[in-house]
């Protein structure tokens, strides 16, 4: 078996969660039995056990609040709608957590000692429940038209939604109408009454979490009153704000409380690198938590005061750490072999503004032939982080490029804020310009470039290959693209459709000179190079009906093109369909880009 097959096969977790009340039971999410399902396990009982056994996969779990049951969301085609199943944490006959509910859309889910709440949206609309008995009976307390789901939803057990005592429910929502600044609103779960509101005008509010000491009404927040993300603690009953000052560049979230609620676990985000740090509340004390260099997706306070994380980087795949450094959790499975190391980037494009970014290069000396790979979001970024496909473009050959262009995340408000209402624009010309800059460092073959990324990624390629055909492409990879905007709008999820309302500036069909220009479509007849699709059928995200209708323009001029076509949604959970996928890119990459080979090794 190769390296890239290999890196791909090779078990992953997700990260591990527990209730508050039972931490040595644990609900993961990992790869082993080659699609992504749930597992359990107790560390006191040394036992584990797989729960799920899902033809999509299954990647959303939450505990109840002793940890006897846990509950995971299934997905019954890959477009991500579904139902709250649940089953006791021994096993037994699953049942459905909301027997009373339709199926639709997570939203988010909360539960403490007392109150279950959950968020689901469907296309009329987005609402709120409540059970006070474990889900059997539920009550509606909030609906909207516009976003609204339950608070805290940004990894690890939700802590953001309800408070400790269950007597306050956080809601992010967007019934100011913009999707991209979210604001925040504490109802009392049991009336649906509003208790408090925080909104701040063009600009983003996060719910991270609660204190964990019950009767404590401060809740953890991410805010950006200073034009970057930082921390802050909100008290909604009496309306007081205490803002968390720590003095550290780059982005700052809040990943956790100590179970005495003394002190804060920050997350510190620069040039898609983490760190962590302990901030004491009573004196503004910050230390630094000692772990690798590389992303930390995920990290969690456990009640004896101990942190874990989930640690990658390009070079090493994920692992769950304790403070010691000890792997949390080793899985079941031949490890991955090594990746090669994410190289910093960093570059000036055409208006003066520094652009970050991230270079992996094959062994030895370029120009090498070279593929710029645009991110999704677009409203995120690239991180050293492990990435199999990544490192499969490197074994055959490529340099592979990563950039984090205006509109991605990690730089503060205003970069990100660029593409609204620019669309497609911002993000091609740093793209072409770190091409530029690599070609001049004879880094990059400007003769042996081809584009591709997935979603966002696979929005820019076609523009990409659209806007700029002089760019002399040798192939485009568009994994589920945006290739018809106004039509996709029609059939996404709706919380997609209202991201997109904030992202355009409105409908598509109230922004016609936005989709003269930047819909992928308007351009398809300009393209040169030749095209690979990667498309799932039941796509909420970039859905297939109107990915197929680019296509289909291509087709009418007998443009060369392929499509690949897989059954389940915006991506698979299934590890062996995966590793078809890549085998059928970098087929295609060897087949068009010279010096690009398939490794056999």
């Amino acid at each position: 078996m190769t390296r890239w097959e290999r890196r791909f096969r090779a078990p992953v977790i997700a990260y591990p969660d527990w209730a508050p009340a039972a931490p040595s039971r644990l609900a993961y999410e990992s790869t082993e039995s080659g699609v992504w399902q749930l597992h359990v396990a107790d560390l006191d009982a040394g036992v584990r056990r797989r729960v799920t056994d899902h033809p999509v996969g299954v990647v959303s779990a939450a505990w109840s609040p002793d940890g006897a049951d846990i509950c995971w969301w299934q997905d019954e085609t890959g477009d991500e709608s579904g139902r709250w199943h649940t089953q006791p944490f021994e096993g037994g006959d699953p049942r459905l957590l909301f027997p009373e509910l339709d199926a639709g859309w997570n939203e988010g889910i909360a539960w403490v000692p007392g109150m279950l709440a959950a968020s689901i949206s469907a296309h009329d609309g987005f609402a709120v429940y409540v059970s006070e008995d474990g889900g059997a009976s539920v009550k509606e307390v909030a609906r909207s038209t516009e976003h609204m789901r339950v608070g805290g939803r940004h990894g690890g057990y939700n802590r953001g939604g309800l408070s400790a005592d269950g007597s306050l429910l956080c809601l992010e929502h967007a019934e100011h109408g913009d999707e991209m600044h979210e604001a925040l609103r504490v109802i009392d779960p049991r009336t649906g009454a509003t208790v408090a509101d925080l909104v701040d005008d063009g600009k983003q509010l996060l719910s991270s979490a609660w204190s964990p000491v019950a009767g404590d009404r401060r809740l953890a927040v991410v805010h950006e009153r200073r034009g970057i993300p930082q921390p802050a603690l909100w008290d909604p009953v009496t309306g007081g704000w205490t803002e968390i000052v720590t003095e550290l560049e780059g982005e700052v979230s809040i990943a956790d409380w100590w179970p005495d609620a003394t002190a804060l676990l920050l997350s510190q985000l620069v040039d898609g690198r983490h760190r962590l740090h302990r901030f004491e509340l009573a004196t503004g004390t910050r230390t630094r938590i000692e772990h690798p260099e590389g992303q930390v997706g995920w990290a969690q306070v456990r009640p004896d005061g101990a942190v874990w994380c989930r640690h990658s980087s390009g070079a090493s795949a994920p692992r769950i750490l304790d403070e010691a450094g000890g792997e949390v959790l080793p899985l079941q499975g031949e490890p991955a072999p090594a990746g090669t190391p994410f190289e910093l980037l960093r570059f000036d494009n055409r208006h003066g503004q520094s652009v970050q970014g991230f270079l992996v290069t094959p062994a030895g000396s370029g120009p090498w032939p070279t593929l710029i790979r645009p991110h999704g979001g677009p409203t995120w970024l690239d991180e050293d982080k492990w990435h199999p496909e990544v490192q499969s473009y490197v074994d055959a050959g490529l340099a592979v490029v990563l950039v984090n262009y205006r509109g991605s995340t990690g730089r503060g408000a205003e970069w990100r804020d660029t593409l609204v209402g620019d669309v497609g624009g911002p993000e091609l010309e740093d793209l072409n310009d770190a091409l530029d800059h690599l070609v001049a460092a004879g880094i990059a073959d400007p003769e042996r470039a081809a584009v591709g990324g997935w979603s966002w990624g696979g929005y820019l390629t076609l523009m990409m290959l659209g806007k700029h055909p002089e760019r002399n492409w040798r192939c485009g990879i568009a994994g589920v693209p945006v290739g018809d905007y106004e039509l996709s709008y029609e059939d996404m999820s709706p919380l997609l459709q209202a991201y997109d309302r904030a992202l355009l500036g409105g409908r598509p069909d109230e922004v016609p000179e936005l989709m003269a220009d930047r819909n992928p479509i308007h351009s398809a007849d300009d393209v040169e190079a030749p095209v690979l699709f990667l498309l799932g059928e039941h796509d909420s995200r970039c859905p297939y009906r109107q990915a197929m209708a680019y296509v289909d323009r291509l087709r009418a001029r007998d443009h060369p093109h392929e499509v690949y076509l897989f059954a389940t949604g915006h991506g698979s959970f299934d590890i062996e369909e995966e590793i078809r996928q890549q085998r059928t890119i970098l087929d295609y990459l060897a087949e068009h880009v010279p010096g690009v080979a398939v490794p056999s090794d």
